[in-house]
């Protein structure tokens, strides 16, 4: 009978401890710090706005850039995130990518011009997380809003002889913010690493400036660039 109930109590005794040990299995609780490195792949649907020419070279430059398109690839770059946990549902996020370089391409009654200008981005990023479901979870679906300022650096304008009417190597783009639209899930593979992926929404609007140089000397040329960009994101994270 002894041999029966110590056996019975240390049935009981494993069960209690597991259930302890689950309790406190997972992360994402108040708080917890978490660091996450993955991939971003960064999808921009381009507009472009009118290019308006002003100098010696705007009577040639502006016909031909009227109804001009642009486009700018996809890219795919390293992104980092601090996530902070103030509450067991609400936390808030930092990221910062390594900026990706991005190529603008024009259309205009000429054709293309490929490469018309290449820049690199960058967009360091908050954002305000809220969690559903519980600390003790594997799965926590969230959904999230913040802003990120937008910025532009290592201007290269293309050095085509039309390009040149408007900039050669001399090009800005102007900094920005824009709000942040963001929706994810965490798999938290133990109480240290998880998985994090998650889609966001930016509409970022910039304004471009070309300064011509060669056969448009004099002449500047200006537009605005509607990037309503769509970031997918992929990140492995650890507690600590």
């Amino acid at each position: 009978i002894l041999e029966t109930d110590m056996t019975s109590i240390s049935k009981i005794a494993l069960a209690c401890a597991a259930l302890v040990a689950a309790s406190g299995a997972f992360a994402q609780k108040a708080g917890d710090n978490i660091g996450s490195i993955g991939l971003a792949y960064i999808s921009p649907q381009t507009e472009v706005g009118p290019l308006t020419s002003v100098g010696p070279a705007a009577g040639l430059f502006n016909p031909a850039n009227r109804d001009a398109t642009g486009s700018i690839a996809a890219q795919t770059t390293v992104s980092f995130s601090l996530l902070h946990m103030y509450t067991d549902n609400i936390g808030g996020e930092v990221t910062l990518g390594i900026p990706p370089k991005l190529t603008l391409d024009f259309v205009n009654q000429n054709g293309l011009h490929s490469g018309a200008a290449t820049v690199k981005a960058w967009t360091p990023t908050v954002v305000a997380k809220y969690f559903f479901n519980t600390p003790q979870d594997k799965i926590r679906p969230y959904v999230g809003f913040g802003v990120s300022h937008v910025s532009f650096h290592n201007i290269t304008a293309s050095q085509e002889a039309s390009i040149q009417y408007m900039a050669g190597t001399d090009a800005s783009m102007s900094s920005t913010w824009a709000p942040v639209y963001n929706a994810g899930v965490i798999y938290n593979i133990d109480d240290k690493w998880s998985i994090n992926g998650s889609v966001s929404y930016l509409p970022i609007k910039t304004d471009v400036t070309f300064i011509g140089k060669g056969p448009g000397a004099g002449t500047t040329t200006t537009n605005t660039i509607t990037l309503n960009t769509t970031d997918y994101v992929i990140r492995l994270g650890y507690r600590f």
